[in-house]
């Protein structure tokens, strides 16, 4: 399934750029940034439960939030875009 994972975290101090840094690192892991703070994961329901577990550890609730879109697996016929495309997709091969 499709998941689109926004976020919002305040940077004003040294430990909110960390938490900042580690919730983009854990979005990373599954999917690729399509913004700034957006990214896609393409996941299964396993998944999904894992990465919610992972960020609700790092964020401060008091200061932070992170918002879920789930698409589904149906998800290429609900997302349109404009403008300057993204450097890789989720169906692109990525050689390392």
């Amino acid at each position: 399934m499709m998941v689109v994972v926004t976020y919002d975290v305040e940077v004003t101090s040294d430990s909110g750029k960390k938490r900042l840094r580690h919730v983009a690192k854990v979005c990373e892991n599954y999917g690729i940034r399509v913004q700034n703070s957006v990214f896609e994961l393409v996941v299964d329901p396993a998944q999904y439960v894992s990465i919610k577990a992972q960020l609700e550890k790092i964020i401060d609730k008091e200061q932070d939030s992170i918002r879920f879109y789930r698409l589904g697996s149906k998800w290429d016929t609900k997302i349109e875009h404009m403008g300057k495309e993204p450097r890789i997709t989720q169906y692109d091969p990525i050689i390392l």
